[in-house]
């Protein structure tokens, strides 16, 4: 096993960036996508590159593998590893051992908290090495949701959607995938998230029977009324078993979701400037207008949209 070195994380999300006096050193940031104007408030503009411009000279290394307009302002800068979704369908296999070595010595990494990006973390901590055998295959199967991972990806995935916003799960992760699993005691933790997911899948089979299928093929299901929390990644799922588009409005937004290799461009859709094309969460008042663009009728797209 290499020596993995002290590092310190921050895990983030594209509209939820740490604050730049809180990283520490220099920074290399993983899986993490630069924030569209989905919801409004400027995005990219406004979120991603305030925090590029913060952290200056300190940003080492920015990878990603999410599609955005923005790309390409940034094509001439060697610190930017940026493809599309196409390109590269998960994180952790655009870390290479010549990429680390490239960089060089960081104090932090931010990543997004999520399979992909803890992936990416451990293994940019390992040297660019895998932190199991067929890790980056489990990452691509489960960002994608194609096909399915191994055994050691599915234990960490229902951990990770069971507790989606558990930092402390995340650093878990982290820990025992940089250290190639080598501490067996490390999955009692990972394990007790993972129990957890049961009732949360059992809700979205419960809310699953509420679908209702639009021609041409579009699944809508509305949750605000519900028994309690529910796993959306497994209802978006289900909705995607009986037509090609699922989509799970809630109170204020509302979730768009199509299999990685149905060609269905969201982004495109709603004129949004990144993301990922096959998933992408809008506010509430644009799902009307979103199962227009998809081909629903359009009295047909206002009725599922207020239901």
């Amino acid at each position: 096993m290499p020596d993995v070195p002290e590092i310190q994380l921050a895990f983030a999300t594209p509209r939820k960036l740490p604050k730049i006096r809180d990283v520490v050193g220099r920074v290399v940031v993983l899986d993490l996508a630069f924030a569209s104007d989905a919801g409004g408030g400027g995005g990219f503009a406004k979120g991603t590159l305030p925090f590029i411009e913060g952290l200056g000279s300190r940003l080492r290394a920015w990878v990603d593998h999410h599609d955005s307009e923005h790309h390409a302002r940034f094509a001439d800068d060697p610190r930017f590893v940026l493809a599309t979704k196409a390109q590269h369908p998960a994180c952790p296999e655009m870390v290479t051992p010549e990429l680390v070595a490239r960089i060089g010595a960081v104090e932090t990494i931010v990543c997004h908290g999520d399979f992909d990006g803890l992936a990416s973390a451990a293994k940019w901590m390992r040297g660019g090495l895998e932190p199991y055998p067929g890790c980056d295959a489990d990452a691509r199967a489960i960002d994608t949701r194609m096909g399915l991972p191994g055994p050691i990806g599915a234990r960490f995935d229902r951990a990770l959607r069971a507790r989606s916003r558990d930092a402390a799960l995340f650093g878990l992760v982290v820990r025992h995938l940089a250290a190639g699993l080598s501490d067996a005691s490390l999955w009692a933790g990972i394990d007790a998230a993972g129990a957890e997911i049961e009732p949360l899948e059992a809700e979205a089979r419960r809310l699953a029977e509420r679908f209702e299928v639009l021609d041409p093929g579009v699944a809508v299901v509305h949750v605000t009324e519900r028994s309690g929390s529910f796993d959306k990644t497994h209802l978006l799922l289900l909705g995607q078993a009986r037509a090609r588009i699922a989509v799970v409005v809630d109170r204020d937004s509302a979730t768009f979701a199509a299999p990685f290799d149905s060609g269905v461009d969201f982004l495109r859709v709603f004129r949004l400037s990144g993301g990922m094309p096959t998933v992408v969460s809008v506010p509430r008042a644009r799902v009307a207008e979103g199962l227009v663009a998809l081909g629903v009728r359009e009295a047909d797209a206002e009725r599922a949209a207020s239901s």
